[in-house]
C-alpha cells in the first residue's frame, strides 16, 4: 500500500523504482480515487506489486514481528485489500457451498464482519489446487466488491456488511475453478469469464451493479477443446501516447480493450493457456505471462487490430512462471517461477541478468518496495511451504536478505497496510511489523 508521504518521499521512490514522473508509459493507468495509496486491489494500488514502504519489515517468524494473527477458516487464496482501518478478504467453505466476505480491524486483527454473500447448493467442481474465492475484492471508500466467477458477484457496504447489490446471471463453466480478480475503472466494475464454454468480458455499473457493456472474446483458439480456453487473468488499464487501454490477457491471445466501451483495440497472439499473472506496464512496453506458448513477451501498445508480427520486441520461455506475477524495478524485470527458480531479465530487452535456484512451489506474487538500505530496492518472495525470502531487488546479482518462516504456506499475494505486511497463509493472515530495536 502507499501510505501518506511528503512529496520529497515521493520524489525519492520515484527515482528508486527508476520511473518518469508523469509519463504516459511509466506505469499503469489509476483512475479512481485512492489518493492515499491504500492496497485497494490485487498486486496494491497500480496492480503491479510495488509499495511505496520503506519500512515494511524483513525479518519474522511465528514469535517475532506479528502484530497479530487471525484464523482464517475455510480454503480461499484471495488476497486482503485495505482501506483506512478496515482490512477485507473474500473466504470460502471448503466444499464451496458457503461464499462469503471477511472484514477485519487493521489495529486489533478483530473479525469485525463475516458475511455470508452466496450459498451455493450444488458449487461447481474446483480443482484441489485452486479454491473457490481465489478472485480477490476490490474496495473503495464504504464499498467492497466481491467475485467467485460464475458462482456470483457483489456489493457490499463496508461500514455494516450490508450486500447492496449481487448478479449470479452470468454463466462460465471454469472446469478447475475461478481465479480471476475484477478491477474498478471509472464507474465500472470489470470482470473476465474464460471458461470452458464461454468465453467473454462485462463491465458492470458499480453502483447499481447493471451490466454497461459485455464483449465476446474474438480469438481464434484453434481447437474446440474448452480446456485449452480457460484463463485466470486480471486486466490492467494504462495510458499510451493519450490512448486508454485495458490489457486483458486470455489462452491463446491477449487483447486490449477501451475500458469505457469495450471496443477492441489491439490483439496479440502468443500461444499459450491458463492466463494467470496481471500485465505489467513500463518503458513503452507491455508484458504478458501464461503457460505454454510464448510463455513471456513484450510487446508495444500502439498497434491496431492484430500486432502479432509487427509489435513483439521480445519473449523468452526461460524459468518463467504460470502462475506468480512479477515485478518491474527500474530497468529491471524479476520474476519467480512455480519451482522456485528466481530471475533478473533486461526489461528493455528480456536478456537473462542472472537466476538462483531457491526450491518450493511458488503461488504468490512478488512483492517489491523502496529501501533506505538497498540501492534498488527489496523483494519479497513467499512460497506455498511457509518460507519466504526477502532479496535485493539487485540486476546484477542474488543477495538475499533474510529467510523466514510461518507454519503454513502462501497461496495468496502479499499486501501492504501503511509500513505492515499483511500475509494470508493457508490459515490465518497475519500483519508483520519491523519492531523498532
Amino acid at each position: 500500500m502507499r501510505s501518506p508521504c511528503a512529496f520529497p518521499l515521493v520524489l525519492t521512490v520515484i527515482a528508486a523504482l527508476g520511473c518518469p514522473a508523469a509519463a504516459d508509459d511509466a506505469a499503469p493507468h489509476t483512475q479512481n480515487p485512492n489518493p492515499k495509496g491504500y492496497w485497494n486491489q490485487f498486486r496494491g494500488p497500480a496492480g503491479n506489486g510495488t509499495s511505496t514502504s520503506t519500512m515494511l519489515p524483513t525479518r519474522w517468524s511465528e514469535t517475532e514481528n506479528v502484530t497479530w494473527k487471525t484464523a482464517i477458516p475455510g480454503k480461499a487464496w484471495s488476497s486482503p485489500v485495505v482501506w483506512g482501518k478496515q482490512v477485507w478478504v473474500s473466504n470460502s467453505t471448503e466444499d464451496g457451498k458457503t461464499l462469503s466476505a471477511v472484514g477485519i480491524d487493521l489495529d486489533t486483527g478483530k473479525v469485525v464482519h463475516d458475511v455470508t454473500v452466496f450459498e451455493i447448493a450444488e458449487p461447481q467442481y474446483c480443482h484441489p489446487y485452486n479454491s473457490p474465492a481465489s478472485g480477490t475484492p476490490v474496495i473503495e471508500e464504504g464499498r467492497l466488491w466481491v467475485h467467485y466467477g460464475s458462482a456470483g458477484t457483489a456489493c457490499l457496504d463496508t461500514s455494516t456488511g450490508r450486500i447492496l447489490w449481487s448478479r449470479q446471471d452470468f454463466p462460465c463453466n471454469h472446469h478447475r475453478g475461478p481465479g480471476s480478480s475484477p478491477i474498478l475503472f471509472e464507474n465500472l466494475l470489470i470482470i473476465n469469464f474464460d471458461g470452458y464454454d464461454f468465453q467473454y468480458v462485462v463491465a458492470l455499473d458499480k453502483e447499481t451493479g447493471r451490466t454497461v457493456w459485455k464483449r465476446n472474446r474474438d480469438i481464434n483458439y484453434g481447437s474446440s477443446n474448452g480446456d485449452v480456453k480457460k484463463a485466470y487473468s486480471t486486466p490492467t488499464v494504462i495510458r499510451h501516447a493519450g490512448r486508454l487501454q485495458m490489457i486483458d490477457p486470455s489462452s491463446v491471445a491477449t487483447i486490449a480493450y477501451d475500458p469505457r466501451t469495450g471496443d477492441e483495440l489491439w490483439k496479440v497472439y502468443h500461444g499459450g493457456f491458463n492466463a494467470a499473472a496481471r500485465p505489467l506496464f513500463g518503458h513503452g512496453l507491455v508484458y504478458i505471462n501464461l503457460e505454454g506458448g510464448d510463455r513471456l513477451l513484450a510487446v508495444r501498445p500502439d498497434g491496431t487490430g492484430d500486432v502479432t508480427k509487427t509489435h513483439v520486441a521480445w519473449k523468452t520461455m526461460k524459468s518463467t512462471p504460470t502462475r506468480p506475477s512479477q515485478i518491474l524495478a527500474g530497468d529491471s524485470f524479476f520474476m519467480v517461477s512455480d519451482g522456485g527458480v528466481v530471475s533478473c531479465l533486461n526489461a528493455a530487452t528480456g536478456e537473462q541478468r542472472w537466476t538462483k535456484r531457491l526450491g518450493g512451489p511458488h503461488c504468490a506474487s512478488l512483492l517489491h518496495a523502496p529501501s533506505t538500505e538497498y540501492e534498488h530496492g527489496i523483494l519479497w518472495i513467499f512460497d506455498e511451504n511457509g518460507s519466504a525470502r526477502v532479496i535485493e531487488a539487485d540486476p546484477k546479482e542474488y543477495r538475499e536478505v533474510s529467510e523466514n518462516k510461518l507454519d503454513a504456506g502462501c497461496m495468496a499475494s502479499p499486501a501492504v497496510a501503511g509500513d505492515s505486511l499483511l500475509v494470508r497463509t493457508k490459515t490465518h493472515l497475519y500483519r508483520l511489523d519491523q519492531k523498532a530495536e
